[in-house]
Order: C-alpha cells, then sequence, then structure tokens
C-alpha cells in the first residue's frame, strides 16, 4: 500500500502486475474499519476494473509494514539526475570539396 487515509477509507495501492495503481474508498463497512491499514503495509483485496480505473475491495492486511517507506524511497528514486550519456567522440573532419572551374570538363578529369 502505497498511500492511506484510514479515518476517510481511502488507499492507494500498487499492485503486484505492476499495472496501474488500485485505489480503495469505501464507506460501507468491510475489513478496513476493523484493521487501521497503512502505508506500506502488504493488503490482499478483490480487484475491480471500471473504464480506465481499477478499484481494490475488501483490502485485509497481510503483513503489517512489509513495504516500510515504499512512498519515499519511490519519491527519492525520481530525483535521481538522469543519466548522461557520453558524446561520441570525434573520429575525423569533413572536408568540403568545392568545385573548381578550371575549364576543364569534369568528365574529362575523371576519365584521366
Amino acid at each position: 500500500m502505497l498511500w492511506a487515509d484510514c479515518s476517510d477509507h481511502k488507499a492507494v495501492i500498487w499492485c503486484e502486475d505492476h499495472g496501474d495503481l488500485a485505489y480503495y474508498h469505501d464507506t460501507t463497512p468491510s475489513a478496513h474499519d476493523g484493521v487501521a491499514l497503512d502505508a506500506g503495509d502488504l493488503v490482499e483485496f478483490d480487484l475491480s476494473q471500471e473504464k480506465d480505473l481499477r478499484y481494490a475491495r475488501n483490502p485485509e492486511r497481510i503483513v503489517r509494514q512489509q513495504y516500510a517507506g515504499i512512498a519515499q524511497r519511490l519519491r527519492s528514486a525520481c530525483r535521481v539526475p538522469p543519466r548522461i550519456t557520453p558524446v561520441r567522440e570525434k573520429l575525423g573532419q569533413v572536408v568540403p570539396f568545392r568545385l573548381v572551374d578550371n575549364g576543364n570538363d569534369p568528365k574529362e578529369a575523371l576519365r584521366a
């Protein structure tokens, strides 16, 4: 569980399939009422999909604080500076050839 507000019965859950997050918000009695769930808890729940959102139903804590500090670690990971890719070394210099009109036919120069 990434985030939870027990007083408002809301939570955001990172699913084991690493797909979209699951959202929990329920005002009806559930397993959430008896046990205060918190960020870092490993939970089991029923999953449903409605349009583009995933919803968790009937969450039940399996292990308390199994992933303590997960939200903070994810935030910190986002602050890592991007990896700088070294610029390829200049391997050579391109020299442009200019056509010089010396009165000769260029085709004659190729035949020589």
